[in-house]
């Protein structure tokens, strides 16, 4: 049997040697080694998405790899493809390391320098861990076998642009089409959901932060199983609280969360802490809501360079979706996608707080009229993202899932403005 073998080394050296000592191991398929945590669950995601096959059996994760430390993106990886055999190198073989490395889920650890006999010993050993589990994962129904939930965070330029409104409801979009959808709020000192959707519940994420390892089970008791079918994960009541909520903790969150469900909708906020920048920086899609006027847009313009700034995201991998627009407004979608550098979303939300007043108010965002144009575009920008499964008669008759609904009566397309809007300061 060929083992199939993906490095995560970022040191030059230590790339060169791992690289011509997997190369002498007997059936042996070594790839060439990734540099960075964010290119490893990238190649990974990507193999998954291809075929769960094509995923590598085994795993080599170098102590000094990079951004994430090593030990969080074994976790990572464990929890998002949980059939991969990962192996910690290390210099530092204390009994402390080696607990850690076996919580966080690696199935063996190498020591520095590397020797041929304990690299094919811990290879060989995790390899067979791999194949055995993919053996039961084939014969088991009950058993997610995906690379993990699509992650999208929903980020605002200011306050009061829209974004839990955006959040709430492009998870009850896809919730509808039959996906298992939760919605976290991890706006942690301001965070709305539980009165826009009227929950009161004693659970929060700040009750999962402090957990090393979370079940099933542990994570269960913390989630709101709303009416709507909605798993909710909830903003603490006590805004002093978030700062037990950390950059470290977030990932753990929201690897388990991703593991469980088939999208998960994070409401970020639009104040950024380090639990909010994990999240976005682990997502697969992270939009940023801004409205059509100056203020709104510098501010975009504002965190999209603050992310960039702090290596979170980059500006082209950012989706724009613009709230309260208005046909004839000098600020066109086209413009603010030229002042931020990102991509705008093709569906525009229809400015229309009419039809939004009442249940607002009443707390009961979830019986928003279906015939509401802001939740006709809104439930379109979900289906724009990927996220609305598409019913298996609509798929035979040529409509696939993640098509842009640029028809629905709901939703205002992207088009071109001639005069632009000359006035807006670019600054």
């Amino acid at each position: 049997m060929t083992t199939r073998i993906l490095p995560a080394v970022g040191d030059v050296d230590a790339a060169r040697s791992v690289t011509t000592l997997l190369s002498q191991l007997p059936d042996a398929e070594p790839a060439a080694p990734v540099t960075d945590s964010t290119q490893l669950i990238d190649t990974l995601a990507r193999l998954a998405g291809e075929s769960l096959d094509d995923l590598p059996e085994v795993v080599l994760v170098h102590e000094r790899i990079g951004p994430v430390p090593a030990l969080e993106l074994i976790r990572e990886v464990s929890l998002r493809f949980p059939a991969i055999g990962v192996v910690l190198i290390t210099a530092d073989v204390t009994p402390g390391l080696f607990s850690s490395a076996m919580e966080s889920g690696a199935r063996g650890v190498i020591t520095l320098p590397l020797s041929y006999e304990e690299l094919a010993s811990r290879v060989q050993s995790a390899a067979q861990w791999s194949v055995g589990v993919r053996r039961h994962l084939t014969t088991g129904n009950d058993v997610f076998t995906g690379p993990g939930g699509t992650v999208i965070t929903v980020s605002g330029a200011k306050g009061g642009v829209g974004t839990t409104l955006t959040a709430v409801q492009i998870a009850l979009a896809a919730q509808t089409s039959g996906r298992t959808v939760a919605l976290v709020d991890m706006d942690l000192q301001a965070g709305d959901i539980g009165s826009y959707l009227d929950v009161q519940f004693r659970r929060s994420i700040v009750d999962l932060s402090t957990i090393a390892d979370i079940s099933p089970r542990v994570l269960s008791d913390a989630v709101f199983s709303h009416g709507t079918g909605l798993a909710l994960l909830l903003a603490p009541s006590e805004g002093e609280s978030a700062e037990e909520v950390s950059d470290r903790s977030a990932r753990q969150i929201v690897s388990a969360m991703r593991s469980r469900y088939e999208v998960l909708i994070v409401d970020c906020g639009s104040q950024l802490h380090g639990a909010g920048a994990a999240a976005i920086e682990m997502a697969d899609t992270a939009l940023l809501v801004t409205t059509p006027d100056v203020i709104a847009v510098r501010g975009a313009k504002r965190v999209v360079r603050m992310w960039d700034r702090l290596q979170i995201r980059k500006a082209e991998e950012t989706v724009t979706v613009v709230n309260r627009f208005i046909r004839n407004t000098e600020i066109q979608p086209q413009l603010i996608e030229k002042i931020t550098g990102t991509t705008t979303a093709n569906t525009a939300i229809p400015a229309n707080f009419k039809e939004l007043q009442a249940v607002v108010d009443a707390g009961r965002l979830h019986e928003l009229d279906s015939k509401s144009t802001v939740k006709q575009a809104l439930w379109a920008l979900a289906g724009e993202l990927g996220i609305v499964k598409v019913p298996e008669k609509a798929e035979k008759n040529g409509a696939k899932s993640g098509a842009k609904f640029k028809n629905d009566r709901g939703s205002i397309g992207r088009r071109r403005d001639r005069d632009g809007a000359r006035n807006l300061p670019t600054t």
